[in-house]
């Protein structure tokens, strides 16, 4: 095999398709017997992307049968990385991580929990505005392939090229796991204005103080700010927090409309990774005294301190700030 994806969800398998279409060989890794044993009778993804069959080059395989390839990508909820990669018995030579979250147990970025695992392995991380979705229907887009080993970001980039997915290049990577991972927050957010039946207004004004907390938190934390201003940052939230297709945004709405948060997850039935990254994001941003009303306020809502609408009402009537950004201020991040 060309390509190792771990995990058979909406994300994994786009990216095994789109891989496949690039004409690599790949194999795609799941753990649920049953939706495996479908994908590869029907060559389909029945519950997470029906409709667009597997290419010929995409074979299907349980975890336990997983086997080292020149290029592995994990596609699996940050919850899981560590334990994923502590199941990798054999050297894997560039690990590839397609998962936007934050570890809840040590608020550590994904990158630092795969060097920590695999020391050997160089370490890449891929993010954008890729809604599964859109990805396999060929609807152009773009992503940023973040290493600190040129060479690394470059195959990234060589593997997924193609005139519908479009790769950029660079060596911010805790930049872009930063943004990947604050900004299903901040779609959480927008779902819920709009299910509180808020309009345009309300949501832009939403996202726009909350990307200034966004950049706030990663530049504190040693990303650049033109990660923040390019794809990986306002790219890949203006995609998410205004996409029915995105299920943070739709936890949010649900959230927003009445429902409890547990009712929501359970109705969209994959992980939200801004539901435990508003978590763990104000654990650091307390700890470091960065102020993130607008995160606070989600992170609240979520863990059903406030009502959604008793919250915003907090939230405008908070004492009008100063518009400007203050990124003078530099700490370690988590686990360093």
């Amino acid at each position: 095999m060309d390509v190792a994806v771990f995990g058979a969800g909406s994300w994994g398998t786009a990216l095994a398709m789109l891989l496949a279409r690039n004409g690599l060989d790949v194999a795609l890794y799941g753990r649920d017997p049953d939706e495996l044993e479908s994908l590869r009778t029907k060559r389909e993804n029945l519950k997470y992307l029906p409709g667009f069959p597997l290419p010929v080059g995409v074979v299907v395989r349980h975890l336990s049968q997983a086997e080292p390839a020149p290029m592995t990508i994990l596609a699996v909820p940050s919850s899981s990385v560590r334990q994923l990669l502590g199941t990798l018995t054999e050297a894997h030579p560039l690990i590839v991580l397609a998962t936007k979250g934050l570890e809840i147990s040590t608020g550590q970025i994904m990158s630092d929990v795969a060097r920590q695992v695999c020391p050997e392995s160089t370490v890449a991380v891929l993010s954008g505005p890729n809604l599964a979705g859109e990805i396999v229907r060929g609807i152009p887009t773009a992503a940023l392939a973040a290493c600190t080993d040129p060479v690394g970001a470059d195959r990234v980039r060589s593997a997924l090229m193609c005139p519908s997915y479009r790769v950029y290049e660079t060596d911010d990577v805790v930049g872009v796991e930063l943004a990947g991972a604050l900004k299903n927050v901040l779609a959480i957010g927008a779902g819920i204005s709009d299910g509180l039946g808020f309009g345009d207004n309300t949501k832009g004004a939403l996202l726009a103080r909350g990307l200034k907390e966004m950049i706030t938190f990663g530049v504190t934390l040693g990303g650049r700010l033109e990660t923040f201003l390019g794809i990986a940052g306002i790219g890949d939230l203006f995609a998410t927090a205004n996409s029915k297709m995105s299920r943070n945004y739709r936890c949010g709405f649900s959230v927003g409309s009445g429902q409890s948060l547990h009712d929501a997850l359970i109705e969209i039935g994959q992980v939200a990774e801004g539901v435990s990254t508003a978590e763990a994001v104000m654990h650091i941003a307390r700890m470091n005294g960065i102020q993130m009303p607008v995160f606070e306020t989600i992170d609240n809502v979520l863990r059903g301190r406030l009502p959604a609408k008793a919250a915003v009402a907090l939230l405008m009537e908070r004492k009008t700030p100063d518009e400007g950004l203050d990124l003078t201020r530099h700490v370690d991040r988590p686990g360093i």
